[in-house]
C-alpha cells in the first residue's frame, strides 16, 4: 500500500514536470517566433526613397510592414508595397523596385536619406550644427526654399526631397520656429540689433 502511493505520488510530480517542461517550451517558442515577428515589423516600417525602373525618376514607397511581421513570424521573409508615391495610376505595377530596397536595405529610409544630407551641415540663420540625429526626437530641423522661407522636410512629399535638397538650405528647428513665427506673425515681432 505504501508503495502504490509512493508510486501515484512519484507519476504525479512526474506528470506535473512534464507539463510544465511542455507549457515552458510551448512559452519560449511563442516569445521566440513573436521576436521574430516584431523584427520583421520594425525593418519593414518607414517610407523609403528609390528610383522606379519604369521612368528612372525617384519614387516614395511604403512596404506592408504587417505582412512582413506576420510573414517573419513564420519563418519566412516578405517584400510587397503597400504604397507608392506613383499609385494609384501604376498600382498593377511589377514592384521590381523591391531589389532596391532589399540591396539599399536601410539606407534608403527616407530618414537615413534626410539624416545624411544634414551630416556636416550648420543652420544658415544661428550657424550651429543640425546633423545630430539625436537631437531630432520631436524637434527636427527644417529647410530654408529660395524664396526665404522655412518649411518642415516632413511637410514636403518624399519624392521631391533630392530635388529639394538641391535647391533648399539647412535651418536648425529653433530658427525654423522663430523664422515662422516672425513670418505668420509679423506685427508681434520687434527687432532689435545685437549689443556685442
Amino acid at each position: 500500500m505504501m508503495q502504490s502511493k509512493w508510486k501515484e505520488t512519484h507519476m504525479g510530480i512526474a506528470m506535473t514536470m512534464f507539463i510544465l517542461s511542455l507549457a515552458i517550451s510551448a512559452l519560449g517558442l511563442a516569445i521566440f517566433m513573436s521576436v521574430r515577428g516584431l523584427r520583421g515589423f520594425l525593418r519593414a516600417r518607414g517610407k523609403r526613397l528609390v528610383t522606379c525602373p519604369e521612368n528612372h525618376c525617384v519614387a516614395a514607397v511604403e512596404l506592408d510592414a504587417k505582412g512582413a511581421g506576420l510573414k517573419a513570424f513564420r519563418g519566412g521573409d516578405y517584400l510587397c508595397l503597400q504604397d507608392c508615391s506613383r499609385w494609384p495610376e501604376k498600382q498593377d505595377c511589377a514592384q521590381e523596385c523591391l531589389s532596391q530596397v532589399e540591396t539599399l536595405g536601410k539606407g534608403c529610409l527616407v530618414r537615413n536619406v534626410v539624416a545624411g544630407w544634414y551630416k556636416g551641415k550648420v543652420c544658415v540663420y544661428c550657424h550651429k550644427p543640425v546633423d545630430d540625429v539625436a537631437e531630432w526626437a520631436g524637434h527636427m530641423p527644417a529647410l530654408l526654399t529660395p524664396d526665404s522661407k522655412t518649411v518642415s522636410w516632413a511637410d514636403v512629399p518624399a519624392e521631391k526631397l533630392p530635388e529639394i535638397f538641391a535647391t533648399h538650405q539647412p535651418v536648425c528647428w529653433s530658427c525654423h520656429i522663430a523664422e515662422s513665427f516672425r513670418r505668420e506673425h509679423p506685427e508681434l515681432v520687434t527687432d532689435r540689433p545685437a549689443r556685442w
